[in-house]
C-alpha cells in the first residue's frame, strides 16, 4: 500500500514499532477517544464526521456507539490513511470516506451531519478558523462539535529546552542542541502546532456561531512519568509526522563523537530506571449548532 509521512507516523514511528511503547500509548489514546466521544453525546442514528481520521480512532469508537441506523464520515488529508481506514471498516455499511483538509470540507453538504469530531488536527492546520467555520458549515442545528488538542504553545512557553523533562547535567549541553532541532522549527507565531491555545479555540468556536461552548483544560508541569525505557526504541519515535525521530535530531544537532556520548548517558539512564518528567496542556472543545 502506497504511504505518506501521516501513516507512516501513524503506523510506526509514533511508537518506533516497539510493542510495549504502542500498548503505552494505546491506553493514552483510548483516554482521548472516549473523552471525545463522551462530549459528543451520540444517539443511535447519528451521522458523525470525523475530521482527520488517521487510521479511525474516534471514528471506529464512534461505530461501537451507534446503531445499525447511524453513519459515520472518515475524513482526513491522507488518501493512504483513509484507505487503512477502509480496509480495517470492511464492509460496514454504515462507513463512508471522503479525502478531506480540514479547512475545506467542501464534499461534504452543508447541515447534513450530527456531529463533528477532531482529535490532535488543528495542531496542523493553519487556517483554523476556517476550519470552525466548516465544521458549523456541515453541521446540522442542534448539532455537535467535540474536538481535542494538545496546546503546545504550554511546552515552548514553560520548558523550550526540555527532552523527556530530564535534567542531567553530564549531558545537558548535549539535550539543548537536540531539543533546539525541535524547537527552532516551532517558535511561537510561526508553526501551526504552537500559534494558538485553549483560548483561541474558545474564541474561534465562538465566531463561527456555535453556542453552549465549553472548553475542559488541563496542563502539567514537570509531572514525574514513565521511565525513558528501551532506548533504542525510543531513539527511533518521532514526536509528530513532520519532525524527525529523536535519533535523527540527534545525528542533525552532533558530531560523531558528541552522539556517541549522548547516546551512551541515555541507554544508562534507561537502564537504570530514571523516570521522565511530562510537561504538556490539553483542551477539549465541545459546542452546539444553534
Amino acid at each position: 500500500m502506497a504511504t505518506d509521512e501521516w501513516t507512516r507516523w501513524l503506523l510506526a514511528r509514533r511508537d518506533g514499532g516497539n510493542a510495549e511503547l504502542r500498548a503505552q500509548h494505546a491506553t493514552d489514546l483510548q483516554v482521548f477517544r472516549d473523552e471525545v466521544l463522551d462530549r459528543a453525546a451520540l444517539t443511535p442514528s447519528d451521522t458523525l464526521l470525523d475530521v482527520g481520521s488517521g487510521t479511525g480512532l474516534i471514528a471506529f469508537g464512534a461505530l461501537e456507539r451507534l446503531g445499525p441506523g447511524g453513519h459515520v464520515i472518515f475524513s482526513d488529508v491522507s488518501e493512504p490513511g483513509l484507505e487503512e481506514c477502509r480496509k480495517n471498516a470492511g464492509d460496514d455499511p454504515r462507513c463512508s470516506f471522503v479525502h478531506a483538509a480540514a479547512e475545506d470540507l467542501s464534499a461534504i453538504p452543508d447541515a447534513s451531519v450530527d456531529v463533528v469530531t477532531t482529535r490532535s488536527v488543528l495542531i496542523y492546520c493553519d487556517h483554523k478558523a476556517t476550519a470552525f467555520r466548516e465544521f458549523f458549515r456541515v453541521l446540522k442545528p442542534g448539532g455537535r462539535l467535540s474536538i481535542f488538542e494538545p496546546v503546545n504553545r504550554f511546552l515552548l512557553e514553560h520548558r523550550p529546552d526540555s527532552l523527556f523533562g530530564l535534567r542531567d547535567p553530564e549531558v545537558a549541553d548535549l539535550l539543548a542542541k537536540v531539543v533546539a532541532v525541535y524547537r527552532d522549527g516551532a517558535r511561537r507565531g510561526e508553526n501551526p502546532m504552537t500559534d494558538f491555545d485553549e483560548r483561541d479555540l474558545l474564541r474561534w468556536a465562538a465566531e463561527a456561531g456555535f453556542d453552549g461552548i465549553e472548553v475542559d483544560y488541563r496542563a502539567q508541569l514537570d509531572v514525574p512519568a514513565e521511565p525513558i525505557g528501551d532506548w533504542a526504541a525510543r531513539k527511533a519515535i518521532s514526536p509528530n509526522p513532520l519532525a524527525p525521530t529523536y535519533g535523527e535530531a540527534m545525528e542533525a544537532a552532533l558530531t560523531a563523537e558528541e552522539y556517541d556520548r549522548l547516546d551512551t548517558r541515555m541507554t544508562q539512564l534507561a537502564q537504570s530506571g530514571t523516570p521522565t518528567r511530562r510537561t504538556l496542556a490539553t483542551a477539549y472543545l465541545r459546542a452546539l449548532h444553534p
